[in-house]
């Protein structure tokens, strides 16, 4: 065990070293491998000795316990990419999951709202606190949300610095600390301005406390300093209420999707969207395109003459 865990430590430095990998990454990496590691424990065997019988042993056991297919392939390939890690290193002289091929993941399509559906939730967010200044809290993180599709962990530990002066674009740090310009709407910027003067009100209060200024645009009592993704999630479900939309049909996620989605239907390049999302691989963003595919269909289905 104590060998397996020096092997899953070394792959965790080594892809957080190449790739800059997030702690959530490298958080489910170890848990993935740690799970593999005690299945070969179990039938005395070590990663070093593992075989490929083992491997898809294991991959079956996932499934005989119920775990879905996408976790099935996420297990896979945490495992394929630490053999990698080993015969690249030296630490294996043949790589067991080489040839292995992992379950088919099923894609799906992104739920998406309508442009109505998001002109409800924005005015609707203007409603959503127990006090006006909660209230425009609430309205300038949904207007940003939509205005640049970040990523929730993106939006709730925005600096403050990144808003002030009126910008024209706003610069995110996402994955892997790498940072991409995204273009503010009007009404994001007015909500910003609005907001800025609620934060500099009460920032003026914590100084006259003895306390720090806070470096984020959202800041709270939390750990991290800022509003936590449970908080927004809960958040996104009150203003859902107060719009008569579904709860269980809205996340902070389900805005960049319709983020991505509204500026392709309206005739955005794919590859811009690419860019303004963060997505690494075109490939992610590609996604949206069977969207736009299935508005299409339905189109035709409803007004060609012998649809019926």
């Amino acid at each position: 065990m104590k060998q397996d865990a020096i092997w899953i430590e070394g792959f965790l430095e080594a892809i957080y070293a190449e790739r800059n990998a997030s702690k959530n990454t490298l958080l489910a990496y170890e848990r993935d491998l740690l799970a593999f590691s005690t299945f070969l424990r179990q039938k005395r065997k070590k990663l070093i000795t593992a075989t490929r019988t083992d491997i898809e042993a294991y991959i079956i056991d996932l499934e005989i316990n119920g775990l879905a297919q996408a976790t099935r392939a996420r297990h896979l390939s945490a495992i394929k990419q630490i053999y990698r890690y080993g015969f690249e290193e030296s630490i294996i002289v043949n790589n067991p999951a080489s040839e292995i091929k992992g379950p088919k993941t099923k894609r799906t399509l992104p739920s998406n709202l309508s442009e109505e559906d998001v002109n409800r939730l924005l005015k609707a967010s203007t409603k959503a606190g127990r006090s006006p200044e909660k209230k425009r809290r609430s309205s300038c993180l949904i207007q940003i949300l939509y205005a640049t599709g970040m990523r929730v962990s993106e939006l709730v530990s925005l600096p403050v610095a990144s808003v002030r002066g009126d910008p024209q674009m706003l610069l995110i740090k996402g994955k892997g600390n790498k940072e991409r310009l995204v273009p503010l709407s009007t009404p994001a910027k007015m909500a910003i301005a609005v907001y800025l003067v609620d934060w500099e009100i009460n920032q003026e209060k914590n100084r006259l406390k003895g306390k720090l200024a806070s470096k984020f645009l959202f800041p709270s009592n939390s750990k991290l300093g800022h509003l936590t993704r449970i908080r927004f999630y809960v958040l996104i479900k009150e203003i859902c209420l107060i719009a008569g939309i579904s709860p269980q049909k809205v996340s902070p996620h389900t805005l960049r999707h319709a983020f991505a989605s509204h500026l392709l239907a309206n005739g955005a390049d794919l590859r811009v969207i690419q860019m303004l999302l963060g997505h690494a691989d075109i490939a992610t963003t590609e996604i949206y395109t069977h969207v736009l595919d299935e508005k299409l269909k339905s189109l035709v289905f409803k007004n060609h003459p012998l649809a019926n």
